[in-house]
């Protein structure tokens, strides 16, 4: 039989250091060619899109996908999870709150791996659903103290920082500009729906980490080619899947001021197969185009704690 299981029940399963954590395992099996990680599909239509991601992870006994659509109503998205062994459906997941552990656990992964240890600085731009898990992703790597938040939408901002700061138990604060929140910060998040570049390059102080989630169409970025120009080091979740749908780095690349030849798979720095941080001085970059593997990670991670806790709905279906 298989098990449905709703947002609610995920909420309940999923902690963002665990999360985190698998995620490293996979990442390390890709690196060594032991998963299996294939770029977004969008089957595009005058109303609304949808978005198929597929991928294995044989380690974790588990492969699948996530589909979900985006039209003007919202968005809807859910995981079929199978076993790798036999092809037996696992699991049906409501993916809401799933996606948004997977976004900001692997955030969390690549702040760990390429921010300064002392990090304790966050500057936040955007204050939407993403932002939750993303603050969650770096202060479940970093002893983070401060966090200065950015949106255009004051009041949101205002109640964001003040349930954030309940949550974390840190000093969560709103800012009135994008430079505020970003020139003392040792991390910088980008998790906004922005088109055009969020903040100026010239304002990162250097030993930053910058993480870009927001954006994955080609034609659209939040960061600037300054940013990249100075980071000593550039990370992506999927080379592959960003030469698609990364405009933060296709149009530099086009531009003539990047080199995909200097963009690293997060996966070989995890598994220390990449390049690391030199300095406490250098600025790092991670985009962000959201893998596959970490839909299915996340969601393998969900399913195990379930069956261990008896949540979820036994449904009778591909049997």
């Amino acid at each position: 039989m298989a098990l449905l299981l709703r947002d609610e029940d995920v909420r309940s399963l999923l902690e963002i250091t665990d999360a985190i954590d698998a995620l490293e395992q996979a990442f390390i099996a890709l690196s060594h060619g032991n998963a299996n990680n294939r770029p977004r599909m969008r089957v595009i239509q005058n109303n609304g899109i949808l978005h198929v991601l597929a991928a294995s992870y044989a380690g974790g006994g588990v492969l699948g996908l996530k589909t979900f659509t985006v039209f003007h109503q919202g968005v809807r998205s859910v995981v079929l999870l199978f076993s790798s062994e036999d092809g037996r459906l696992l699991a049906l997941i409501e993916a809401d709150w799933l996606g948004r552990m997977r976004t900001g656990a692997t955030t969390g992964l690549a702040t760990r791996h390429l921010a300064i240890p002392e990090a304790s600085h966050v500057g936040l731009i955007g204050a939407g659903k993403q932002a939750e898990t993303q603050l969650m992703g770096v202060c479940a790597v970093r002893p983070v103290s401060h966090v200065a938040v950015y949106s255009r939408r004051q009041p949101q901002n205002e109640e964001f920082c003040r349930r954030m700061a309940r949550q974390l138990q840190i000093a969560v604060v709103p800012v009135a500009s994008a430079r505020e929140a970003v020139e003392e910060a040792d991390i910088v998040i980008t998790a906004t729906t922005s088109g055009t570049p969020v903040f100026s390059g010239e304002w990162l102080k250097p030993g930053c980490h910058v993480n870009a989630i927001g954006s994955n169409w080609a034609r659209r970025r939040e960061i600037d080619e300054e940013t990249l120009q100075r980071a000593s080091l550039i990370v992506t979740d999927s080379i592959e899947q960003a030469r698609i749908e990364a405009g933060d780095l296709i149009m530099p690349a086009n531009a003539g001021s990047l080199d995909w030849e200097s963009v690293w798979e997060l996966a070989d720095v995890v598994a220390g197969d990449g390049p690391q941080r030199n300095s406490s001085y250098d600025i790092t970059v991670y985009k962000a185009v959201g893998a596959a593997l970490e839909d299915i990670t996340v969601a393998s991670r969900a399913y195990l704690h379930a069956r261990e806790r008896g949540v979820g709905e036994e449904i009778d279906l591909l049997e």
